[in-house]
């Protein structure tokens, strides 16, 4: 990850926009900060969240609150729970998904 030419700056998360990612199961809300390629996010996983898709893109993950489970394509599985986090580069191992049977709050940079 590069991050582009940015100069310092705040964000202040309360008044960041936040908005519906439905999966295929429960819901994710995103309150996102972007420039060039990069993405900042606070994003909460509803109780029963199951993302739609299979994701190849790399991330830093960080847990704030509740716990998730990342699961890779091949079948290997990792619970993740507040102070955890996982990194992973564009295509760097198989693709991923996240789900929270109770519901989870997370910072993601990718």
């Amino acid at each position: 990850m590069k991050i582009p030419e940015l100069a310092f700056t705040v964000t202040d998360w309360s008044t960041v926009e936040r908005t519906e990612h439905p999966g295929e199961t429960g819901t994710a809300w995103w309150q996102t900060f972007s420039v060039g390629d990069l993405r900042l996010r606070i994003v909460e996983y509803s109780a029963g969240y199951l993302a739609d898709h299979w994701c190849d893109r790399g991330h830093v993950l960080f847990v704030l609150e509740g716990e998730i489970e990342s699961e890779l394509r091949d079948g290997r599985r990792q619970l993740l729970s507040r102070g955890m986090s996982y990194q992973v580069s564009d295509l760097g191992d198989a693709a991923h998904r996240s789900r929270s049977a109770s519901g989870a709050k997370l910072f993601i940079v990718d």
